[in-house]
């Protein structure tokens, strides 16, 4: 009897251990200032409605989705708002110098 309940209680601390795993890799770390934890997003469709009104709309999805791979962030709407995804975002150049993401 007393083999069974330390069986058992060996099992468990085995699932919990692989659920809190599976948990905390499901989660990454945002934003520069105040950092926090976020679940991780969806980059292609966040860059597609960030990017919908460009006059380049396949290049800027393409650097968009760098940008987010990078630093688990899209800013807000369709332009503007970088400064919320904080200094990843903000800081990536192209090796032309320019800022990289939209």
């Amino acid at each position: 009897m007393a083999l069974r309940v330390l069986f058992l209680a060996v099992v468990l601390v085995i699932l919990l251990s692989e659920v809190q795993t599976k948990m905390e890799g499901s989660q990454v770390v945002a934003g520069s200032g105040n950092r926090k934890l976020v679940d991780a997003i969806d980059c292609d469709a966040l860059c597609k409605v960030r990017c919908s009104l460009h006059s380049r709309p396949n290049v800027c999805t393409r650097a968009c989705g760098t940008c987010c791979f990078r630093c688990k962030c899209v800013p807000p709407g369709t332009s503007g708002n970088r400064e919320v995804c904080g200094s990843c975002y903000t800081d990536m150049l192209t090796h032309g110098n320019r800022t990289k993401c939209p």
